[in-house]
């Protein structure tokens, strides 16, 4: 157990709060850093995952060697093997001479891998190598060369989809993944929103030499509620558009709901939230969007098959289906008699006599075939991209913040939809 205190990592890394999650993921980051095991840092967009990995750089051994930060998800998958291992003179085009890769440089030292689920298949392969052996080749050329690095990886990433989706080798998620470390989203720190707010307050009020800007009481209830998807990030840029922006000091709730989407202060939003993650760790809110369309047409597609298979036994136990009386089910209708037994008809003009009840075969004729209902998610995707492009003038980089993914990724779904 480490003896250091998490007051003091909290000022030395500017760390605000004071939330048992935020704590508990400080206090594991110390413990470790005196190790040489992998360290995975998981958490949504914006929530700070950056400040960990200098914690454990600072707090190791390795604290006077260098520290580098990779994003993987801004490197293109064409150069992102010679970023990181290097490259032999001649390699490919353009490789005018020898270069160092971010293992060799690092050497000794600690790489910290940002956005790691965004790495290509190929190049997976040679990291896991680097994490078992401590080996690996430039670019061009066929000589092992040895380095001896700390890696610290994060992601926003859904890493247990990516895996059953082939798009993250699940051997090195267990290698990555020797140390978790989660950190909660904004929404989930309770007061630690509020005590970010005044200090970032504090910090634009030094910056641009004016009075720092302070909330109303209605305001503050508002800053408390609202959902924060973007978390810190969102925050911060939040706080810093009213302190340039708005002429009054003191912030009542009105201004500041006019700089907060209002689908995101309702109390339904979290709530929707809780039940989409259910196990999961999703990196933003448009796969919270995708995952809730998946489940709508999953469960639309499940209740169709279960009427089908009442349809075709003619009798069944209502009770252990679970079905209320009286249920439209895209225009198949439901009702149970007192004796147990049901009848499902496409009509809703029921009678509850016993001599209304149709025969298995009257069953089939009068309702409508089971179909499985079309929704396609690439065409809501591709629209909001499209949207995003639009919202920014074809400028991918600001489309791909917007819509909370790696420009990388964003440039493959425009190819993909053919929207260049």
């Amino acid at each position: 157990m480490s003896n250091i205190d998490i007051q003091t990592v909290k000022q030395r890394f500017m760390i605000i709060g004071d939330n048992p999650i935020l704590n508990r993921a400080i206090d594991v980051a110390v413990q470790v850093a005196s190790t040489d095991l992998s360290v995975l840092i998981t958490g949504e967009s914006g929530v700070g995952k950056e400040r960990f990995p200098q914690i454990i750089h600072q707090y190791s051994k390795r604290t006077h060697s260098p520290y580098i930060a990779v994003n993987c998800g801004a490197i293109p998958e064409g150069t992102i093997d010679s970023e990181l291992f290097g490259h032999e003179k001649g390699a490919f085009t353009g490789a005018v001479s020898e270069r160092k890769g971010y293992f060799e440089a690092a050497d000794k030292g600690t790489i910290f891998l940002d956005e790691v689920g965004e790495l290509p298949l190929t190049t997976q392969v040679r990291l896991l190598r680097v994490l078992e052996t401590g080996e690996f080749m430039k670019v061009g050329s066929s000589k092992v060369l040895k380095t001896d690095v700390r890696v610290v990886a994060a992601t926003n990433m859904d890493m247990g989809r990516a895996i059953a989706e082939g798009r993250f080798r699940e051997d090195l998620y267990y290698r990555l993944n020797s140390v978790p470390i989660v950190v909660p989203p904004l929404r989930e720190r309770g007061m630690d929103i509020y005590l970010l707010f005044r200090k970032f307050a504090r910090d634009f009020s030094d910056k641009y030499k004016m009075p720092a800007i302070t909330l109303t009481a209605e305001a503050q209830q508002l800053l408390l509620r609202y959902t924060w998807p973007g978390n810190v990030r969102q925050l911060k840029n939040v706080t810093e558009q009213i302190s340039v922006l708005e002429t009054a000091r003191e912030v009542s709730v009105d201004v500041l709901r006019r700089y907060l989407p209002s689908e995101n202060i309702t109390s339904q939003v979290p709530v929707l939230s809780s039940q989409v993650n259910a196990g999961k760790n999703f990196s933003n809110e448009v796969e919270i969007l995708y995952q809730v369309l998946f489940d709508m047409k999953k469960d639309m597609n499940d209740l169709k098959k279960l009427v089908h298979d009442i349809i075709q036994s003619g009798k069944v136990d209502m009770d252990a289906i679970h079905i209320p009386d009286g249920v439209d089910l895209g225009g198949i209708y439901t009702q149970k008699f007192e004796d147990g037994t049901a009848v499902v008809s496409t009509s809703s003009n029921f009678t509850s006599s016993p001599t209304s009840k149709i025969s298995k075969q009257q069953d089939i004729e009068d309702t409508e075939e089971y179909q499985e209902e079309n929704f396609s998610l690439e065409e809501v995707e591709k629209e909001m991209i499209k949207k995003a492009l639009e919202r920014h003038n074809n400028k991918r980089k600001y489309a791909a913040q917007d819509l909370k993914i790696s420009e990388r990724t964003l440039y493959r779904k425009i190819k993909e939809y053919g929207l260049e």
